[in-house]
Parts: structure tokens; C-alpha cells; sequence
């Protein structure tokens, strides 16, 4: 079983060291940046804008992997694509017309991700599997850093790579929340790819980013 990319949230990182804190993770063998934006709207806490996106850009080659947790979430897409974003995922909760936002990523130059919420349905990426490159599978309900995984998550990362398998799809598909090296191994083993991980990487400060990553990696 291949080994999945790691996806380092840098919502649990020190704030005060950010640019040092991407670059350490580049050098500790991290795959993506993970870069949680909530606007105190769409989610209850606010986070990072497209400044500090564009602030970090020049201090990692990894790709910037930005969730959005904003609405309406459209009027943003083109900032943080400039600010250097590779990866922009949304939830169908944050627009009006899910089909014609992930066009519009694309349509900047961008890879397109869905995000599941976990109280919704996996019928929602039926309608628009064509268009997305990454699908997040929350497992704890967005909005906060350090929740516990939610057990059942491991039966929706079942469907959801049927699902891609079945349409043939090579889309990633991601899981975020409560990640550990104690549940990443049951999230690959259903399906996952990539996995979403704050606490379990960044506990212990930089010397212990690499033994982190890849106890994850091979756990």
C-alpha cells in the first residue's frame, strides 16, 4: 500500500514563526501545506487571509493546499490564487452553485477540491466528480483544531473511493480532523490518500516534525 501524502495543518503551528514553520516541514518530509481559512461566518473562529497565504509563499516549493471555510466563498477564489495557492477546496454549503465554483477554480488555474461536511452526503460529489481533483472528508465538523475523529468517517472514506473508483476518477481523497498515527493507517486502509494532520505534527516543536510525519506516513 502506497504511503499517503501528508498534509501538514498549519492551523495548529506557532503563529509567531510561520514562515520558519513551512520550511520546516518542507525539510522534514511533509507532501502538502495545509492552509485552514475561516472567515467567523462560514465556521465559528477566523483564521488566515490571502496576505499571510502570499507571505508564506516564497519560504516552501510544497504545494499550498488552501480549505476555505468562508461564504459565499466565490468572491475569494481569484485572491488566493494569487496569492499562491495550488489546491482551493470549498463545501457545497458555501455557495449557491457548487458545479459552476469548481469551474471557476480551473478555469483560474488551479486544482478543484470538494470538502464533505460530515453530516453531508456523499451524493453531493455524484453530481460533480468531473470537475474535482480532491475530495476532504472531514472527520470532526470544521472550525476548531484538536477535535477527536469521528469513528463512522472510516465507512464514508469506504464509498467515497468506490465512488472515484467507479467513475474512474484520480482525484486525491483527503481526511481532516483528529488525524494520529493511531487512526492514519485505518484511513488509508479505507481508501485515503492523503491525510490532514495539526497536532500529530507539529507536537514537540521542529526537531520532531520528520518522526511525526512519518509515523504517519507508515503507521
Amino acid at each position: 500500500m502506497p504511503s499517503p501524502l501528508i498534509c501538514p495543518s498549519i492551523l495548529a503551528s506557532d503563529f509567531a514563526r510561520l514562515g520558519e514553520e513551512v520550511a520546516a516541514l518542507e525539510t522534514a518530509g511533509a507532501d502538502w501545506v495545509h492552509v485552514d481559512v475561516m472567515d467567523g461566518h462560514f465556521v465559528p473562529n477566523i483564521t488566515i487571509g490571502p496576505d499571510v497565504v502570499k507571505a508564506l509563499r516564497p519560504h516552501t516549493k510544497l504545494p499550498f493546499d488552501v480549505h476555505l471555510m468562508v461564504a459565499p466563498v466565490d468572491p475569494w477564489l481569484e485572491a488566493y490564487r494569487d496569492a499562491g495557492a495550488d489546491y482551493l477546496t470549498v463545501h457545497p454549503e458555501s455557495g449557491p452553485h457548487l458545479h459552476r465554483t469548481l469551474g471557476r477554480i480551473r478555469q483560474l488555474g488551479l486544482k478543484a477540491g470538494v470538502v464533505l461536511n460530515p453530516g453531508t452526503s456523499l451524493s453531493v460529489l455524484e453530481e460533480v466528480i468531473d470537475l474535482v481533483d480532491l475530495v476532504l472528508l472531514m472527520s470532526v465538523n470544521p472550525g476548531f483544531g484538536g477535535q477527536s475523529f469521528i469513528p463512522s468517517t472510516l465507512k464514508k472514506i469506504e464509498r467515497a473511493r468506490a465512488l472515484l473508483d467507479a467513475a474512474g476518477s484520480r482525484a486525491h481523497l483527503q481526511v481532516d480532523g483528529g488525524v494520529t498515527a493511531a487512526n492514519a493507517g485505518a484511513c488509508v486502509a479505507a481508501g485515503a490518500d492523503a491525510l490532514v494532520a495539526g497536532t500529530a505534527v507539529f507536537r514537540g516543536g521542529p526537531p520532531a516534525y520528520a518522526d511525526n510525519i512519518r509515523a504517519l506516513k507508515t503507521a
